[in-house]
C-alpha cells in the first residue's frame, strides 16, 4: 500500500505541474493574440499616415510650383 501511495503522490505532483504549464501556455497564447491585434492596428494607422503624407506632399508641391 505504501508503494501505491507514493505513486499516487507522484502522479498528483506531475498532474499539477502539467496543469500549471498548460495555464501558463494559455496565458502566453492569449497575450500573443492581443499583441498581434495591436500590431495590426498600428500597421493600419501607419499606412493611413503614409497616405496622408503623400497627399500633403503632392498638394505642397503644387502650391510651390
Amino acid at each position: 500500500m505504501a508503494k501505491q501511495d507514493k505513486l499516487r503522490k507522484a502522479a498528483v505532483t506531475i498532474g499539477a505541474a502539467v496543469g500549471r504549464a498548460d495555464r501558463t501556455a494559455q496565458k502566453v497564447h492569449k497575450a500573443s493574440v492581443v499583441a498581434r491585434q495591436e500590431l495590426d492596428g498600428l500597421t493600419k494607422q501607419i499606412d493611413a499616415l503614409k497616405r496622408q503624407l503623400r497627399r500633403t506632399t503632392k498638394r505642397l508641391k503644387k502650391a510651390l510650383a
